[in-house]
């Protein structure tokens, strides 16, 4: 069952850009990996989702994913709890696409 995981950051002033082309440079071709986005939740915020096949391929990419967070580590701000990434991840429990929006609201699709 497909899964992603979501992780939160806070960069340092003055350090957004290197912080994004970290991201541009990442080797992506992990096992199971289907997309990625980062996306900016604020001023120095950004949140990365990534889609996988499964809850098995995150598991095995886990190290990439800490050997790609090391190669950036210092352009990042502590986060309220001491940390500097708020990671989650898990199996899509419910897809909710329009047509099936429309379809259980009785909607023309």
């Amino acid at each position: 069952m497909t899964a992603f995981n979501a992780v939160r950051f806070r960069v340092k002033p003055g350090r957004d850009e290197e912080f994004i082309e970290a991201h541009r440079r990442v080797d992506r071709d992990w096992p199971g990996l289907r997309n990625v986005n980062l996306i900016k939740t604020g001023d120095h915020a950004y949140c990365i989702i990534g889609e996988w096949d499964d809850m098995d391929s995150l598991a095995a990419a886990r190290s990439h994913m800490i050997s790609t967070l090391d190669s950036f580590r210092d352009t990042l701000e502590e986060l309220d709890d001491g940390n500097v990434t708020d990671p989650v991840s898990g199996p899509v429990v419910v897809e909710l696409t329009p047509q099936s929006i429309a379809s259980e609201m009785k909607l023309p699709a």
